[in-house]
C-alpha cells in the first residue's frame, strides 16, 4: 500500500479486478494516465464510474523505457576529461569495458576522447629537426627506426 502515490501510468485496458486492485494499492489516487489506444479500449463505464470517486483517467504518451545510468555516466565523462582511457576508466570504476565505450561514443560531444597514444613524441623529433640535425642522428639519438623519423618529418 503506497499512501503517497496520486497519479500513476497504466499499459493495460482498465478493467473492473484492475481497478479494484489499483483503489486498493493506492488509497489517495487522483489521477490515472495511459496511451491513447489504451484510453481508446477503456469502456466509458469505467472511466465515468472513476470519476465519481474523483480519479481522473487522462491519455499520456509515455514513451520508452527511461535511463538507467545511475550517475555513472557523468563519472566516466569527468574521468575521461582528466585524461584517462577507456581501460583504466574500466578498471577504476569495475564496470565493463563496452559500457565505458558506450557511454563515451554516447556523450562524444562533450568530450573529446582520444586513448591513441603516440610511440614516439613528434614534438621532439621535429625539434630536433630545426635544431639541423638530419634524420639519421635523430633516429641514433632517439633511438627510433629511421623509417619512423621520416616518417614523422613527412606527415603534414
Amino acid at each position: 500500500m503506497d499512501e503517497e502515490v496520486t497519479t500513476i501510468h497504466i499499459t493495460e485496458v482498465l478493467s473492473s479486478s484492475l481497478i479494484m486492485d489499483l483503489i486498493d494499492e493506492y488509497p489517495n489516487l487522483c489521477e490515472i494516465t495511459c496511451s491513447p489506444s489504451v484510453y481508446e479500449r477503456t469502456s466509458k463505464n469505467y472511466i465515468d464510474a472513476l470519476e465519481q470517486l474523483d480519479i481522473e483517467v487522462n491519455k499520456k504518451y509515455n514513451w520508452g523505457a527511461k535511463s538507467q545510468t545511475n550517475g555513472e555516466e557523468k563519472i566516466v565523462l569527468d574521468l575521461a576529461k582528466k585524461g584517462l582511457n577507456a581501460r583504466e576508466i574500466s578498471e577504476e570504476l569495475n564496470m565493463k569495458l563496452n559500457r565505458v565505450y558506450y557511454l563515451l561514443r554516447k556523450n562524444k560531444d562533450n568530450v573529446k576522447f582520444d586513448n591513441y597514444r603516440r610511440k614516439y613524441d613528434h614534438r621532439e623529433v621535429k625539434s630536433l629537426k630545426e635544431d639541423g640535425l638530419s634524420p639519421k642522428e635523430i633516429s641514433q639519438k632517439l633511438d627510433i627506426p629511421i623509417r619512423t623519423v621520416y616518417y614523422i618529418l613527412n606527415k603534414k
